[in-house]
């Protein structure tokens, strides 16, 4: 009679940053609890103090953080934390969320997981959630697509080796913008199925589990990547970590504080025409947690998980993704941070802050089509 325990379902969902794969995240790993299954989450971004590590914490979530590069660069790492969170109560599913900057994930993750780990992991179909505000413009070739050809070129690949998209967004869209994208990824990927959902609202969400359901012949499709490309595309961004503790002799309202820093960020970074891809905040005190966030530069910041919390004292982590110097984003963070809170008659102290650019992605292991 045999010991060998069940294989882990490993599900991965990629997108651009801001796509909304977190949200997805947390309500996907939900559904599978409903079902009576355990739930693991690995993150994964190029530092530490992650928004949405925190987040998915606070939902009570078992989640492990891949910090310091992309899963790619970082394939070991990215095992062992499954094993680590194994060690505490082995998972039935665990879903992964890479970085949002991130492409040929079928070729460094998926492929060697079936190839080196097939007894431990069953691979699900990869998909790729639309982020709907710039997909339009990359995907309708404007010429102001929010971002340089190189970062378009990365946002193009994510899309092209996906065993199936989902536009995501659509309680936030018209039913003309949704048939446009549905169109537009149509044409741009022809024989790759389409999910139309809300992560937000729940919509679509039963169909997006029934993909992840499906076995046979998935996450075959491996890019031809230029890297030289797709490491300048990352290197445009700007990467800003930071985490602050904010404090007041009188109660203050926590949602106030980061929705006011998001939109005061993202009103300074339209003035020097600094492209947003995401800029998010979260909140944390005694079990109350709120997160605004800013998706594109052409969209409003929305306080997105409200906290209703009043309190003298939080802990606060801003993420930034945005097309400018590391630099000068880390000094504006930091001046606005202040700003705003100062404003509200709330003091903060900076614990860390880390501001860079992405380095040349360099995976593991990156593997062909088995013969």
């Amino acid at each position: 009679m045999s010991t060998e325990s069940p294989k882990i379902r490993f599900v991965m969902l990629g997108g651009f940053l801001g796509a909304g794969k977190t949200t997805a995240i947390g309500r996907l790993a939900k559904q599978y609890q409903d079902q009576g299954l355990k739930v693991g989450v690995v993150t994964n971004d190029q530092a530490a103090d992650l928004v949405d590590t925190n987040l998915l914490r606070s939902q009570g979530l078992n989640v492990g953080e891949v910090a310091g590069a992309c899963f790619c660069c970082n394939f070991n790492e990215l095992t062992s934390t499954v094993e680590t969170l194994a060690a505490s109560e082995r998972p039935d599913v665990v879903i992964a969320e890479p970085v949002g900057s991130c492409t040929d994930l079928v070729a460094t993750v998926v492929q060697p997981l079936m190839q080196l780990f097939d007894a431990q992991f069953d691979v699900a179909p990869y998909g790729v959630i639309l982020k709907p505000s710039h997909g339009l413009r990359i995907l309708r070739q404007e010429a102001n697509g929010g971002f340089s050809p190189k970062a378009a070129y990365i946002f193009e690949k994510q899309l092209e080796e996906a065993d199936f998209l989902m536009i995501n967004r659509i309680d936030e869209l018209s039913t003309e913008q949704v048939e446009e994208l549905a169109t537009l990824l149509a044409e741009f990927a022809p024989a790759t199925p389409i999910l139309r959902m809300s992560a937000k609202t729940g919509e679509g969400m039963e169909a997006l589990s029934e993909m992840l359901d499906q076995r046979g012949s998935f996450g075959q499709k491996i890019l031809e990547l230029d890297y030289d490309t797709y490491a300048e595309g990352e290197a445009e961004l700007g990467w800003l970590n930071s985490s602050l503790d904010a404090t007041s002799d009188e109660v203050f309202e926590l949602d106030e504080l980061l929705l006011g820093v998001v939109e005061e960020l993202g009103r300074r970074l339209a003035e020097v025409e600094a492209e947003t891809a995401h800029l998010k905040t979260i909140g944390l005190w005694e079990g109350a947690y709120g997160v605004a966030n800013l998706v594109s530069s052409d969209t409003p910041a929305v306080l997105s998980l409200p906290s209703n919390c009043q309190t003298k004292l939080a802990h606060v982590v801003v993420n930034a993704r945005v097309a400018v110097d590391p630099q000068s984003l880390r000094t504006l963070v930091e001046e606005v941070v202040e700003e705003v809170a100062g404003k509200m008659g709330v003091t903060v102290a900076l614990h860390q802050t880390q501001s860079f650019r992405p380095g040349r992605p360099v995976p593991t292991h990156r593997f062909a089509k088995p013969n």
